[in-house]
């Protein structure tokens, strides 16, 4: 994969990714209103709906594979297209977990009520194309195949479905014993498969997803123990591969993320230096078991790979280097504890919790979202500067 390209309102030139361009994203425009404001509660309606509590927020954004637009999907229920900025809505169904197909005027969501199908939408006419349905539960995660018209979604009813585009029935089914997430890799051959409350990652082999996984990854991290005995377990929200099929990133609603190899199974490295989303704010306490949060799009890596760019409750958005991972030698040993990172970066321009953050995927710019969405381009302009005074002074010189 190669880095991005923006918005068609929002131009860059292509730039290759490096620390001195990472370190200089600055937001070059948000929207603030990229969500309607939330009503306000009703009397008897307080438990039902815990978000009213504060403003709704952006809880899934997507590129399409050019990076020419963006989409995003609100507590709102409506998902705005930006290129046209063009406002959607899905209230009779709800919409999340938005998804460009291969063609940049059609995209899959999933339904947040109603029921809990699978939707595929003409952005063009603005029409449902089809509709797949089977779950019993909500979809909580929902991944295109990146080569062909396949793709996976996992439920709360303890499955993952496989799914072609062509047709409305369900073409495999995955029973696991808790709800899962899921991951293809950049060949669309395999993919991975994490179930939370037991802290496995599962690797299947898509020809034979039938079958056996190929590997099954524990993830657990002894410095947890630390800071609280029984250790608070881990809330998986998302898995995303490198570019080169290496390593496995684990995006969770705490305070840290981790890399994973794929190949073997260590934890190669943990991922700390934000505030984790679980929560609505900062103010509000943790709950003793851990909570997915509103989003699940809080960490992404950039396309070749070189960085991972993450959100955070204060608004701050990290940027950790992982240029150079080192995979622990010989066997698993889940004892041992994980390498740290730290972000090379904190990033600051975020109006409110940065919930979603995606890197575009052709162009050196960047989108997070939560209760405003920003477009980030680096500043250059100093560099520009010192590059064309010293060019006036070599001019000089001869």
């Amino acid at each position: 994969m190669a880095p991005q390209a923006a918005p068609s309102n929002v131009t860059s030139p292509s730039l290759t990714l490096t620390n001195q361009v990472m370190v200089k994203l600055k937001p070059s425009r948000i929207f603030k209103n990229a969500v309607e404001p939330a009503l306000p509660p009703t009397p008897g309606s307080m438990g039902q709906r815990t978000h009213s509590m504060g403003p709704y927020h952006i809880t899934g954004i997507s590129f399409d594979d050019r990076g020419d637009q963006l989409i995003t999907a609100g507590e709102d229920e409506t998902f705005r297209l930006y290129s046209s900025l063009k406002t959607l809505q899905s209230k009779k169904y709800g919409i999340d977990l938005p998804r460009f197909t291969h063609k940049n005027t059609a995209i899959l969501h999933a339904s947040t009520k109603e029921d809990d199908g699978i939707r595929y939408h003409s952005l063009h006419d603005n029409k449902y194309l089809s509709y797949f349905k089977g779950h019993k539960g909500r979809v909580v995660s929902l991944e295109v195949s990146p080569v062909d018209d396949g793709f996976m979604s996992a439920s709360l009813d303890k499955t993952v479905r496989l799914w072609d585009l062509r047709t409305p029935t369900c073409r495999g089914l995955l029973n696991v014993p808790s709800h899962p997430i899921v991951a293809y890799d950049a060949t669309g051959l395999v993919f991975a498969v994490g179930v939370n409350h037991y802290s496995r990652i599962l690797l299947y082999d898509l020809a034979n997803y039938d079958q056996a996984p190929f590997l099954v990854i524990t993830l657990e991290d002894p410095t947890l123990a630390l800071i609280s005995y029984p250790p608070r377990p881990v809330c998986m929200t998302s898995l995303a591969f490198s570019s080169n099929g290496k390593f496995l990133l684990v995006g969770c609603s705490g305070d840290a993320h981790y890399i994973m190899d794929a190949f073997n199974g260590h934890i190669v490295a943990k991922l700390t230096g934000h505030v984790g989303l679980e929560r609505r704010s900062v103010a509000s306490p943790p709950n003793i078991l851990p909570e997915k949060g509103c989003s699940g799009e809080e960490v992404s890596w950039t396309p070749d790979s070189k960085f991972i760019v993450g959100g955070s409750l204060n608004g701050k958005v990290c940027v950790w280097d992982v240029q150079n991972l080192i995979v622990p030698p010989g066997e698993v040993n889940l004892k041992n504890a994980p390498a740290q990172i730290n972000p090379i970066t904190v990033l600051d321009g975020h109006p409110g919790p940065s919930r979603c953050v995606k890197f575009n995927p052709r162009l050196a710019m960047m989108a997070t979202a939560g209760a405003e969405l920003a477009f980030w381009l680096p500043d250059m302009a100093g560099d520009a500067d010192e590059i064309a005074k010293d060019l006036l002074k070599k001019k000089g010189a001869a």
